[in-house]
């Protein structure tokens, strides 16, 4: 016999399931108070609640219990397993989720309501749909669907967003013919496995510098603008990398050092070889950035700035290049309109872009969003670019004097 105490609509923290035509204890959940009692253990058979004896039916028990007030005595059928302690995993999330609104969990009353960016501590994983997580900043372990859970449903949801063409590596490098840009895929294996990531295991680490400074952002929405303001500004604390490439240098490049130049048979063989983050082909001629670039600019006690294509994050998001990464959100089209007109009048760009290719900015932006928020640590709508920069070299500052969140493969 078990005895408890408890007030009417307060919740036991345990949930119920039926096994070999008994009522068991399906889970227990962490920091409940059954828990904190410890005389229950998963598995234990429910004979009776206050002499009744109970049928077999585990939500008219749940509901029963929860509604009862005082004395509640319980003859049980112990288990005798012993309990494992589980070690310490903790995920962020990378979805919101209420479960008022899941009809699959097994108590809605157990679950717990979390958003994306949030972090939880996972202290059970026993079950394969249902993990029991409870916040960091605290609060009382529920219920949450398990990644196979998660990602079974999400199967059956059709996927609407559309990735924009990748590369704008070559943009700028001369007239409006047609570019073929490729990506390595070199240490993406986390990246990829999954189509869209739910739960990232992260662990908190003591204040530390980050090695680049990834931009993000569909094209015309100003990364490169930011990126040269940056390098402008603080030469000392910001550097980046040329692009290299197989074409034969011209007399305005010997002095200008705006490319590295190689042979087109040298900068196949270091392709094949992964030695490149992004590349591509534009006018007959290679061109990419290199992985030791970046490495020669951190040596130099330098963050690396790189505007880059968002499928970069695949190699970038490693504990060699530890990122923090920023997503240039695009303005309002009225907005964006504007900064386009007076970035011509100040002669910083060229070119007046038309309604339609500032409508594709802002559908292009939307959509990279949506593909890639996940691996985000910043989202700015860059609708000043001053602001911006503030903000950005503000984020940094931040994240080197306090302890963070950072995904355990940086660790391990």
């Amino acid at each position: 016999m078990v005895g408890i105490r408890k007030v009417a609509g307060e919740h036991l923290g345990v949930t119920f399931k039926v096994e070999g035509g008994e009522l068991t204890i399906a889970r227990i959940l962490h920091g409940g108070m059954i828990d904190q009692q410890g005389l229950l253990h998963v598995g234990d058979v429910i004979k009776e609640v206050n002499g009744r004896e109970v049928g077999q039916d585990a939500r008219v028990l749940q509901e029963e219990l929860q509604a009862t007030s005082g004395s509640v005595v319980l003859k049980i059928l112990p288990s005798y397993h012993e309990a494992i302690p589980p070690r310490k995993v903790f995920f962020k999330c990378h979805y919101d989720y209420d479960p008022a609104h899941d009809n699959l969990i097994p108590c809605k009353e157990a679950g717990l309501r979390f958003e994306s960016g949030d972090i939880l501590q996972i202290v059970n994983q026993d079950d394969v749909n249902w993990w029991q997580a409870l916040h960091v900043e605290g609060g009382s372990a529920g219920l949450i669907p398990s990644q196979m859970l998660e990602e079974k449903r999400k199967a059956f949801v059709k996927r609407d967003v559309e990735l924009p063409p990748a590369g704008n590596l070559c943009t700028g490098v001369g007239g409006k013919k047609k570019k073929k840009v490729m990506y390595v895929t070199t240490k993406n294996a986390e990246f990829d496995r999954h189509e869209i990531l739910l739960y990232e295991e992260v662990a908190k680490v003591p204040p530390f510098k980050r090695k680049t400074l990834v931009l993000i952002g569909a094209q015309g929405v100003g990364r490169r603008r930011l990126k040269n303001k940056m390098l402008l500004r603080d030469p000392l604390l910001f550097g980046t990398t040329i692009p290299y490439t197989s074409r034969k240098p011209k007399k305005e490049d010997k002095e200008s050092r705006m490319f590295g130049f190689t042979s087109r048979s040298k900068m196949e063989v270091d392709i094949k070889s992964g030695r490149f983050l992004e590349h591509g082909e534009y006018d007959g001629n290679l061109y990419g950035i290199k992985m030791e670039s970046i490495h020669e600019v951190v040596e130099a006690g330098r963050v690396c700035v790189l505007d880059a294509n968002p499928q970069s994050l695949k190699v970038l998001r490693t504990s060699d290049f530890l990122p923090y990464v920023v997503f240039l959100q695009a303005p309002d089209f009225e907005v964006l309109k504007a900064m386009n007109q007076s970035a011509v009048e100040a002669e910083v760009v060229t070119k007046t872009l038309t309604d339609e290719e500032l409508q594709r900015t802002c559908d292009e932006s939307l959509k990279l969003q949506a593909a890639f928020e996940h691996y985000f640590d910043l989202s700015i709508v860059n609708d000043n670019l001053d602001e911006t920069y503030r903000s950005v070299k503000a984020a940094l500052q931040t994240v080197s004097k306090n302890p963070q969140w950072v995904p355990v493969t940086w660790l391990f």
